[in-house]
């Protein structure tokens, strides 16, 4: 049974909202953490991509990172990969070093949220938040209905985050600013288990890219990241997945005999941040933020980032040390650059992937060190001059 009130009510419990709700308890709050799943991390929403320490350092180089992230259990690693290989329409590829784990996001979340509870946190699972009425929220669910409050509420609730709409801490309509996540956990399958491959091409991923990531030994999570405006004669993220596995001339070979064991899919949000993530009394974080690298849709370290900033703001905002509207300045000043130059990033990659021909040319020429900064949502000096020569449209 929750208790009437709490310090804090977090509503969400992925990466953002448990690393909120650690930090807020360690500093001495009484957090709630609510999640309307019956099992934490499942079902499963993300292929769980994620680079080692230092890479998430360079990515965000003014984060403090949550102690979460610097290392992190071996049973949340499905395995370790150490190459980045992009395949262009025309079917060259080029790569780059990076040193990343494929993670078990269900094993990885529940750490997460375990964490948060030996740090003190009350959690609620399998319970909906119904209606957030100031930060009082109505909620239902295995532990029956319950109306509570709080006095600072964290919306950690995804891209259609409940408690972002109330409070109007949401993004200005944009439809090319969701992406749409498709994936199968698949096994039976003979890929490189040292690479993580990504796939361009409008006839299989118009305005995305499909991917590879082992999973170690021969399972392997396969699958599209798109938006639904690209979407072509009545076709599905699913369609065009299929189309990927069984008809990409590169692709489908090494895909032959897979067994699907799981479906995997979500929302991603890569329009950027809302204008606001705070008001006097409420905070968003994670995906309800936009805390997202557009270019590539990776959110997990960033998401925990914007979680600690979130947890900690709380905190000292109940002891008196600081506004709650300070965890925008906070947050933007650690990634905001990052953030906002990877949605420029991402929507000059939008038209460039609208030509396979443009897209082939500009993986061949861009060298490999440059494609990690635009995969990391940077855009190098250099490549924006390749792009002015090839009349691409910029300045």
């Amino acid at each position: 049974m929750p208790e009437d009130l709490y310090d804090i009510i977090i509503v969400g419990a992925g990466p953002a909202g448990s690393t909120a709700a650690a930090y807020a308890a360690q500093a001495g709050a009484s957090v709630l953490l609510i999640e309307k799943k019956k099992d934490v991390g499942v079902p499963l929403q993300c292929g769980g991509f994620l680079p080692h320490l230092d890479t998430l350092q360079e990515l965000v180089p003014n984060a403090q990172l949550p102690y979460m992230l610097e290392e992190i259990p071996a049973e949340c690693i499905h395995t370790t990969s150490s190459v980045q290989r992009f395949i262009a329409p025309n079917g060259y590829s080029k790569e780059f070093e990076v040193d990343a784990d494929a993670i078990d996001r269900r094993r990885f979340d529940k750490y997460l949220a375990k964490e948060a509870g030996r740090c003190g946190v009350d959690m609620m699972v399998g319970t909906n938040v119904l209606e957030v009425n100031g930060t009082s929220v109505n909620v239902d669910g295995v532990f029956g209905a319950h109306t509570i409050g709080a006095k600072v509420l964290i919306g950690a609730d995804g891209p259609n985050s409940i408690v972002g709409r109330a409070k109007g801490l949401v993004r200005d309509l944009d439809p090319m600013g969701t992406g749409t996540a498709f994936e199968y956990e698949i096994s039976g399958v003979d890929i490189d288990r040292e690479a993580v491959e990504m796939y361009f091409g409008k006839d299989y991923v118009p305005g995305g890219y499909a991917w590879i990531i082992s999973q170690g030994g021969d399972t392997a999570n396969i699958g599209v990241g798109i938006r639904e405006v690209l979407f072509r004669n009545g076709l599905s993220a699913r369609d065009y997945l299929e189309r990927f596995m069984y008809k990409h001339p590169i692709a489908s070979p090494k895909l032959a005999g897979a067994s699907i064991v799981s479906v995997v899919s979500g929302l991603v949000p890569v329009g950027g941040a809302p204008k606001v993530t705070a008001t006097k009394d409420t905070l968003v974080a994670g995906d309800a933020a936009g805390h997202i690298i557009a270019t590539n849709g990776g959110g997990i370290s960033t998401a925990m980032v914007g979680g600690k900033i979130a947890g900690q703001t709380a905190a000292e905002f109940l002891d008196g040390k600081c506004a709650l509207q300070d965890y925008d300045e906070r947050w933007r000043r650690e990634m905001g650059l990052e953030i906002k130059t990877a949605v420029y990033v991402r929507k000059l990659m939008d038209n460039l992937m609208r030509s396979d021909s443009m897209m082939s040319t500009a993986i061949r020429m861009i060298a490999p060190e440059q494609m990690k900064a635009l995969q990391c949502g940077q855009l190098p000096d250099a490549v924006r001059k390749g792009l002015i020569k090839m009349n691409f449209g910029i300045k």
